[in-house]
């Protein structure tokens, strides 16, 4: 087999009939026998998009394709296999939390033949659906079960972004493993591969299934009170009150298992601030983003709706940037606390939403936060928070982008908030530090210039976003281990060694198989 990168194909391309496509462009014609995608990117730059794409082709005869095409090589896929574990522990492992890293450390482990427990604090995917949803009418929040807590973690509710900037060959196991699950195969050659909310609920459900039918358990509304060690070693947790002996535990908790954290601190766990951000959602026509990145083009049935990444460093020093662009989506309540607002981006498969909506982002760094404690940026956020919850009552602050600038007055325009539940009109440059609020009127102008109408004054700002990533690392060794407690494995976005979906699904799967591969314990 022959891997063709950066293989330009017009707009018009009919992907159904990819063998003939590619057989026009390439020496000598008509030698690809068959041809199947590897990933597939929409290049917006010039007078009109186009696809730039990598694919797998069979040739009649490789060494004269080779020598005629330059950007031909031979391909041998690095398959990823899950192996059988050396040797079975006497306790089976306990995993915390079921997000992505927590799933695919159970999967891993399930396959090799160790049947995990894992202990969710949240409910199972179905409950939780319709606790969001009740939340979304007007009910009261569920602290254990809303879009940060439950089966598939906080990006369940999301737009299932499967894109990632780490470079590993566990990342194509972790996109075939959703495909094998449920999710649109789309997703396996897609450059920037989404799930979406609706399919990923699906998916999840399927991934505990299969875990269990391999000899794993989970049990949901199970909430780590400790973890308990002794001389050095985990010897247990303490869930809901009851103890369960064990040698290895994964700590795959999330970013916002707030009382966790502070639970691990007061055992005495090594842990230490790192970089966060925070910031707002901002709100735009679809049909702009479209307008803006694909011209006269915007409409082209054969392009997606379109996405944007930005960033931009500001004279200040500090960087502002846009992070889970959700095209087609909408703003969501996401809180997880009583008296507190946070909001996040969601959006379906179809991406069919009037709006696109994505972070709008500050760095946060360790010394911005006064004192030395080791939670201070989780105070930061959540006075945050609770000062958004009180700006409105409950209701997400929401503002012009005009207002904000200090360019109009804040009023809805042409764009309509699509933030769930509820929302209200307000200056939320009272809600956010002073520095985070120069930093994002800097960044918004600045990123006009890259995306023409960015500063729209009719778009729309919804505050705050404040859990995009944790603030707080667990430390841990080489052996990916806690360096406090043998058999402890700290991973995943919220114990600060991710940041999305498939870079923490990759991280569980690394700690798991340190103990499948481990001779002893």
């Amino acid at each position: 087999m022959i891997r063709i990168d950066n293989l330009i194909l017009p707009i018009e391309t009919d992907f159904k009939n990819l063998k003939e496509e590619i057989n026009k462009t390439v020496e000598p014609e008509g030698s690809i026998v068959s041809a199947s995608l590897y990933k597939k990117a929409i290049d917006a730059r010039g007078r009109k998009p186009r696809f730039c794409c990598s694919v797998i082709v069979k040739v009649k005869n490789e060494e004269e394709f080779l020598n005629k095409n330059k950007n031909a090589k031979k391909y041998i896929e690095e398959k990823y296999i899950f192996k059988k574990a050396v040797n079975i522990p006497e306790n089976r492992p306990v995993i915390v939390g079921f997000g992505p890293s927590g799933m695919f450390a159970a999967l891993t482990l399930a396959r090799a033949g160790v049947s995990p427990l894992i202990l969710e604090r949240g409910s199972d995917v179905d409950k939780r659906t319709e606790d969001i949803k009740k939340f979304f009418s007007g009910k009261s929040l569920d602290e254990s079960s809303n879009i940060q807590f439950g089966e598939g973690g906080a990006g369940t509710f999301s737009d299932g972004k499967l894109n990632t900037g780490i470079k590993d060959y566990r990342v194509r196991a972790v996109l075939k493993a959703f495909a094998e699950f449920g999710a649109n195969e789309n997703i396996l050659y897609d450059a920037k591969p989404h799930i979406g909310t609706d399919v990923l609920r699906n998916v999840v459900k399927n991934i505990r299934k299969e875990i269990i039918r391999l000899g794993g358990e989970i049990r949901f509304n199970a909430c780590v009170d400790e973890v308990i060690v002794k001389n050095g070693k985990a010897v247990g947790v303490k869930a809901n009150g009851d103890i369960i002996n064990t040698e290895n535990v994964f700590l795959c908790i999330g970013h916002s298992a707030r009382d966790t954290f502070k639970s691990l601190k007061d055992s005495g766990f090594d842990m230490c601030r790192k970089p966060f951000a925070v910031g707002v959602r901002i709100e735009h026509l679809q049909s702009k983003i479209n307008s803006a990145l694909y011209g006269k083009f915007a409409s082209h049935k054969n392009l997606s709706p379109a996405d944007y990444k930005l960033a931009v460093h500001l004279p200040s020093g500090r960087g502002v940037f846009t992070f889970c662009m959700c095209p087609g989506g909408f703003v969501v309540n996401a809180s997880s606390e009583q008296g507190g607002l946070v909001t996040n981006g969601m959006s379906y498969n179809a991406r069919a939403g009037a709006n696109a909506n994505s972070a709008l982002l500050v760095g946060v760094a360790p010394d911005d936060i006064d004192g030395n404690d080791v939670l201070g940026g989780i105070d930061f956020q959540r006075e945050i928070e609770r000062r958004a919850y009180n700006a409105c009552g409950g209701s997400m602050p929401v503002c012009s982008v005009g207002y904000f600038l200090g360019k109009s007055e804040n009023k809805i325009g042409s764009i309509k908030p699509t933030v769930k539940p509820e929302y209200e009109l307000y200056d939320i440059g009272k809600i956010l530090p002073e520095f985070i609020t120069y930093s994002l009127k800097s960044g918004i102008i600045f990123m006009d210039k890259k995306i023409k109408g960015f500063a729209d004054y009719d778009a729309i700002l919804t505050a705050p976003e404040t859990r995009s990533s944790s603030p707080v690392r667990i430390i841990r060794g080489e052996n990916l281990q806690s360096i406090s407690a043998i058999g402890v494995y700290p991973c995943g976005e919220g114990a600060g060694y991710a940041g999305g979906i498939v870079s923490a699904a990759v991280d569980g799967i690394k700690a798991a198989e340190m103990l499948v591969n481990s001779k002893n314990y």
